[in-house]
């Protein structure tokens, strides 16, 4: 698989530098591509190749930041009439925001506004709300009324406590009453994109202050069906850790009459890159319908040599007393940006309600 940092090729700043010229007086293409494609440039990786990337184009601009975000806006119009609509590459904008505007937090909040309908700011409001916690929360607040729901994406995602790959927020990791009115105002929201950010910003919240969460999940339960899924999908971290109020609150009891046998693995070793298949049948032993969360663990061996498990739902749903229930399932040990896969053994668990109910050992070679 070619190296995520490779969406900066040649293809990207033909393109590009095609729009800078149109927006920038006097720009020099061969002169920007040069100082792009420096000495360092193949040893960076991604997140270094948009933080030079933002530094260069800053070389190619006036100088004053309110005149360089008044170009940058320029530029995404005209990306736009070129028919892009954004991608990840196109997160230089945000670094650039994120590099040079902390300084200038009225022109930088109306940048990120209109830069986040093109490409997230989630990233680069994150230094903001640090140096000004007050205001750029009342901020991030407003913007959750916005018309674009990317705007009103972007203030339930850019507060997150824990999001991935960004810097830290430690006080709303303590104290998230800052973002809980934004997502009073979006728990019903149109849009999924919009939901499901809300779900994330729950499931950060639950994991330095469970209770904070669950009393959200007692007010929005059954408010709406959106609703619904936001509590559910924001409690996961609770639910496979079987946190017995969670548990209570969406109907799931105690799998104490599940049976799960005949585990099957079809290859007990398998290569990286290469696909794990596997098969069991569960039976409701017991004398009532139960509601089941049907899931599969795997513990992944690290680059230390130690265990670290992922879940995986596969469903959930009620099942009948006296009945058996067969599940066949296949997880993809490919190499991803997100995860890479190391040699050694591994562990395959079934897991139901929280509950581990049958393993199965697999060895996974280079």
């Amino acid at each position: 698989m070619e190296p995520f940092k490779n969406i900066y090729n040649d293809t990207f700043f033909n393109q590009f530098t095609a729009v800078l010229g149109k927006c920038i007086k006097g720009f020099d293409k061969k002169r920007f591509l040069k100082k792009i494609y420096d000495d360092a440039w193949e040893a960076r990786e991604l997140k270094q190749r948009m933080k030079h990337i933002a530094q260069v184009l800053h070389e190619f601009l006036p100088g004053q930041y309110d005149k360089n975000i008044s170009l940058i806006k320029d530029i995404i119009i005209a990306l736009r009439k070129e028919g892009i609509s954004g991608g990840l590459e196109y997160m230089v904008f945000t670094e650039y925001v994120e590099a040079y505007g902390l300084e200038h937090y009225d022109i930088s909040m109306q940048a990120m506004e209109f830069i986040t309908q093109f490409i997230s700011c989630e990233f680069a409001i994150r230094p903001f709300i640090i140096r000004y916690p007050e205001k750029a929360m009342k901020q991030m607040l407003l913007w959750s009324k916005h018309e674009s729901l990317h705007v009103r994406r972007f203030s339930s995602e850019g507060c997150r406590p824990r999001l991935p790959w960004a810097m830290a927020l430690p006080a709303l990791k303590k104290d998230p009453s800052a973002i809980l009115p934004i997502l009073e105002n979006l728990k019903d929201d149109t849009s999924e994109f919009v939901r499901k950010s809300v779900a994330n910003n729950l499931n950060d919240i639950v994991k330095d202050n469970p209770d904070i969460v669950l009393g959200i999940v007692k007010r929005w339960q059954g408010v709406s069906p959106r609703t619904d899924w936001i509590i559910k999908h924001g409690s996961r971290t609770l639910l496979r850790k079987a946190h017995p109020q969670a548990m209570k609150l969406f109907g799931l009891a105690v799998a104490d009459q599940i049976v799960i046998d005949k585990l099957k693995i079809t290859d007990k070793s398998i290569g990286i890159g290469d696909t794990l298949h596997f098969s069991f049948d569960l039976t409701n032993s017991g004398k009532k319908p139960i509601k089941l969360r049907v899931e599969y663990g795997i513990d992944y061996m690290k680059s230390n040599g130690k265990g670290n498990r992922k879940l995986f739902k596969i469903t959930e749903n009620t099942y009948q007393p006296g009945q058996t229930y067969s599940f066949k399932r296949a997880q993809s040990f490919r190499n991803l940006t997100t995860r890479k896969h190391y040699a050694g053994q591994h562990t395959l668990a079934v897991v139901i309600n929280g509950q581990e109910l049958a393993v199965k050992k697999f060895t996974v070679t280079e």
